[in-house]
């Protein structure tokens, strides 16, 4: 059974940082994209981040571009979603996802066959 386990979230002061991270079972991700999605209370959710498993390629949303960064540990099978500089716009719940449909970096809930529970993510101002 493919697994995703998302945790790191919490309260966080307005300018500052966490770490999400997001750790895979069940199946190995190789050259598989991974990525990360929010949703905001009262809105929809949306794409914040994307990277190939087996290489460097990385997405951003514009929202997030110089603030986020998405990295991975193979050996770990577990992928990170670091966040500097946050926003109480960045409050939202987070979500991890994989795909085995696609190979480009997709920013597409739809192309995502696989997702976290989401792990809540509060920046206070």
């Amino acid at each position: 059974q493919v697994q995703l386990v998302e945790s790191g979230g919490g309260l966080v002061q307005a300018g500052g940082s966490r770490r999400l991270s997001c750790a895979t079972s069940g199946r190995t991700f190789s050259s598989y994209v991974m990525g990360w999605f929010r949703q905001a209370p009262g809105k929809e959710r949306e794409f914040v981040a994307a990277i190939k498993w087996s290489a460097d390629n990385t997405r951003y949303a514009d929202s997030v571009k110089g603030r986020f960064t998405i990295s991975r540990d193979n050996a770990k099978n577990t992928v990170y979603l670091q966040m500097t500089s946050l926003k109480p716009d960045d409050t939202a719940v987070y979500y991890c996802a994989a795909t085995t449909l696609v190979v480009m970096l997709t920013t597409r809930q739809g192309d995502y066959n696989y997702w976290g529970q989401g792990t809540q993510v509060t920046v206070s101002s």
